[in-house]
């Protein structure tokens, strides 16, 4: 697992430790910045379920302005910190150990993009955006 473009492309990603993540395949990932590469430019973004932090740290590589990363998982958020050090992309992200529905509900934070990809199986991405729906003003207004 790597960086894929922009700035940090190329650089190692660590994977968290244990089977509580699944990482995204670069392929995948390559087909997601695709899509929004037009849009990413000095964008607040959210990774909503940090995992390794690929999509925040992919996203800021690529031009995005700060990314917040949400994520319970205490060795993932040791994790996506680790590898915001190694990409030198740390002073452009916050790694907030929260459950993201809390995060949701209580953020005074207005993001651009916000990414979902929560645990498989679980149904949490319907949760969150619903709770996504319930707060409009967490996305930004153009």
């Amino acid at each position: 697992m790597h960086v894929i473009a922009g700035k940090a492309k190329g650089r190692k990603l660590l994977a968290v430790p244990g089977d509580s993540t699944r990482p995204i395949l670069n392929r995948v990932k390559t087909a997601l910045f695709d899509t929004i590469r037009p849009y990413i430019e000095d964008v607040q973004f959210l990774d909503l379920f940090g995992g390794t932090g690929a999509i925040g740290i992919e996203a800021l590589s690529q031009g995005a302005k700060h990314c917040i990363f949400t994520e319970l998982n205490h060795k993932a958020c040791e994790t996506i910190k680790k590898n915001l050090e190694n990409t030198q992309l740390l002073n452009q992200a916050q790694v907030i150990k929260t459950d993201a529905f809390t995060y949701l509900k209580k953020s005074d934070k207005t993001f651009d993009i916000i990414y979902v990809a929560p645990p498989q199986y679980k149904g949490l991405w319907i949760q969150a955006l619903h709770e996504i729906d319930t707060r409009p003003e967490l996305i930004t207004e153009d």
